[in-house]
């Protein structure tokens, strides 16, 4: 079982030391006025925090045209109010493809300002097709723009006859509308514009605190700008491995589900859940069944919802299933999916992701920077007996993680050649991971931890979902990724957080 490799891996990978450390030098305060940049008010959409500024980065629209037809990326900082102590700019990297920076430093700024005590300006960007940045369009059908469409779940009976058809339809309307702003939509183009951003900044070296893809983001920009790199934290690491990239880290998806199950599992037949009504079985080890049960009754039988039009489908019960393991602040409103899927009197009611189509330039971004990114396999009867022996394999997911995507026929191939993570650079890296991650499984994140070497440190923090600093209340690997940003002092060896 993966939960057991993972295991395995760790005892190989970790030692129980105490976060006692060493100091990595620091890059020394920067000017704290970014003299690129005009900075004035957020637009109110993003629900700006007090203090926090907004301003706009021209960027080439092709770094090998650099003189050329430029864009605006959105840019925004929450300042250091303690001047004195400030020591550089922290950059905020969001995950995705498709995260919003300017979004999440509104969302997370006020707890990191809080543990960062003015040590840094925080800064975010929306990454070019996000957000207030420009935006890349496909031109897709609505129908071709729910999640369950973009990710490639099977028919009932597991065939994916469907799928090649809408994966054929998306590349094409892509490649017919697109243009050059697609095309420039890529994790290279992403990372260059974070040197463009430092250059405006006026600063020295960036420090960062990147999240799951944006954590690939970050460890490419200490690949390709080593000595650019201050305090360098990547939280929820996926196998950087460049011959794969998201055609992996979307295969990591089945077993993640496995690794976080029993978490939810322990939660749902919790004697407690009872008196809120939301306890699935009485035992964990049958909620497992419930849930498949469950998913393979609405392959058979749809419910009618709250959504008008949107009816809960065995795909879009597994797709939330899915979702719902990212956090367990999730697990309440999926038991109650659950319990409102079972009265014969109920009307479920979807997750807001999975009530709605996407807007376009979100579908754009979503599909644009994976298969920009590294050329996919196109033969269709592979995939044919991937996704069956996927199914067989992990059918909490049923298939979907090796299914084809549009970028098996995506017209004229990746962009260019995937950048390779290696060990030669400066020793400053934090990785931290939660040991039962649906989406960056363990596994996958000791690849990025092997491709990096002596240059960083791993904290495993023994709790599950999609997600570490900040995020999951653990006050050894809070503590850790603090100390190190502040202090420049990481663990010693690689450590467990229980």
């Amino acid at each position: 079982m993966t939960t057991n490799r993972g295991r395995k891996a760790l005892v190989l990978a970790l030692s129980a030391a105490a976060v006692a450390g060493v100091a990595v030098s620091g890059g020394g305060a920067a000017p704290a006025v970014a003299a690129g940049l005009d900075w004035g008010d957020c637009d109110p959409a993003v629900k700006p925090l007090s203090g926090q500024r907004c301003a706009t980065l021209s960027v080439p629209l092709d770094y090998t045209d650099p003189g050329g037809e430029q864009i605006e990326l959105a840019v925004s900082r929450l300042p250091s109010t303690r001047p004195e102590a400030r020591r550089g700019t922290l950059m905020v990297i969001p995950g995705g493809p498709g995260g919003s920076g300017v979004q999440r430093l509104a969302q997370k700024g006020a707890a990191l300002a809080g543990e960062m005590d003015g040590a840094y300006d925080l800064v975010a960007f929306d990454p070019r097709g996000v957000g207030g940045s420009a935006k890349a369009r496909c031109g897709l059908a609505e129908e071709d723009r729910w999640m369950v469409t973009l990710r490639s779940w099977p028919g009932a009976d597991g065939g994916i006859d469907e799928n090649v058809a809408r994966s054929k339809r998306i590349a094409e309307a892509c490649a017919r509308n697109g243009g050059a702003m697609l095309r420039g939509l890529s994790t290279a183009n992403q990372v260059r514009d974070l040197e463009r951003l430092r250059q405006a900044l006026g600063e020295r070296k960036l420090s960062a605190w990147s999240t799951s893809y944006g954590a690939y983001v970050a460890a490419a920009y200490a690949e390709k700008y080593p000595g650019r790199t201050d305090r360098w934290v990547l939280d929820s690491s996926n196998d950087p491995d460049p011959r794969r990239v998201a055609r992996g880290w979307l295969e990591g998806m089945a077993w993640g589900a496995e690794d976080r199950l029993p978490d939810f599992a322990a939660w749902a037949a919790h004697p407690d859940r009872a008196a809120e009504g939301l306890r699935l079985a009485e035992r964990p080890g049958d909620v497992r069944q419930v849930v498949l049960d469950l998913a393979a009754r609405l392959d058979r039988e749809p419910r009618a919802t709250t959504t008008p039009g949107a009816p809960l489908t065995g795909t879009v019960f597994r797709q939330a299933f899915q979702l719902a393991l990212y956090s367990d602040a999730a697990f309440p409103s999926f038991a109650r999916l659950v319990t409102e899927a079972l009265d014969p009197a109920g009307r479920p009611a979807l997750p807001r992701e999975l009530s709605g189509s996407m807007p376009d330039a979100d579908a754009a971004i979503t599909v644009g920077v994976i298969c920009n990114d590294v050329d996919w396999p196109a033969s269709v009867p592979a995939y044919e007996r991937a996704v069956a022996a996927d199914r067989a394999r992990y059918p909490l997911t049923a298939g979907m993680p090796a299914g084809i995507t549009p970028c098996s026929f995506w017209k004229g191939g990746a962009v260019e050649k995937p950048v390779r993570i290696t060990d030669r650079g400066p020793s400053n890296i934090l990785m931290i991971q939660n040991l039962r991650d649906p989406a960056t499984p363990y596994a996958k994140g000791l690849r990025m931890r092997a491709a990096l070497g002596e240059r960083a440190r791993l904290v495993s923090v023994d709790r599950g979902g999609h997600g570490v600093y900040l995020g999951n209340g653990n006050a050894c690997g809070d503590g850790a990724v603090t100390r190190f940003l502040t202090e420049g002092v990481r663990p010693a060896e690689d450590v467990l957080c229980g």
